[in-house]
């Protein structure tokens, strides 16, 4: 769960109590970004069984100045480690590199999809499973692959498919990695600094 709070002492314990009233266990919390006055912090949740995500938004909400921007069902593996684990296994096999991280990336920065993509060529790589099948029509439409950027697809970019928020970056070679996001939330500074790391990483 990714959480809005004001940045003063007390924020957080209020908003883990909140939790607690409808018997979330928290796993760990990530700070994801501070600005003036407030911060994006990322939850990683255990809710008991038969329990209403809708009650968890609802326990948070009631703390003065926090704001729930999104709520999903995520593996344990996250954040940090699952960034180190994912590195571990680029560097063990460095030839197959952009392949492991733009498979790995529904896990690692928490996506719907992902691909990999042949910037020079226009032809896809490497996909995960709910990536939609890219042709160079659709390759276009994901915008300029040369930069490290986000951005936001139209509803409609690719027939039968909505708006999907999108994170790019290029690797040393001709590839590309994009991740998107259906539905939300939008990347962030942060995501986009990680993401720029790890394809940096890729030989």
């Amino acid at each position: 769960m990714r959480v809005v709070l004001p940045d003063r002492p007390g924020s957080l314990g209020a908003v883990a109590t909140a939790m607690g009233t409808v018997g979330a266990d928290i796993n760990a919390v990530e700070i994801v970004e501070k600005y003036e006055g407030y911060a994006i912090d990322d939850f990683m949740l255990e809710l008991p069984a038969g329990a209403a995500p809708d009650s968890l938004i609802t326990a948070c909400t009631s703390v003065q100045g926090v704001e729930v921007v999104w709520l999903s069902h995520y593996p344990e593996a996250w954040g940090l480690q699952a960034d180190v684990d994912v590195l571990n296994a680029m560097t063990e096999e460095p030839e197959k590199a952009e392949a492991i991280l733009t498979l790995e990336a529904p896990e690692v920065f928490r996506v719907t999809w992902a691909v990999l993509v042949d910037r020079v060529n226009h032809r896809v790589l490497a996909q995960t499973t709910l990536a939609p099948d890219l042709d160079d029509t659709g390759i276009r439409a994901l915008g300029d692959l040369d930069a490290v950027r986000d951005g936001e697809l139209p509803d409609g970019w690719l027939p039968g498919w909505g708006e999907t928020l999108i994170a790019v970056a290029p690797f040393r070679s001709d590839a590309s990695i994009v991740l998107a996001r259906r539905g939300g939330p939008e990347f962030l500074k942060s995501e986009l600094a990680r993401l720029r790391h790890l394809a940096a990483l890729a030989f």
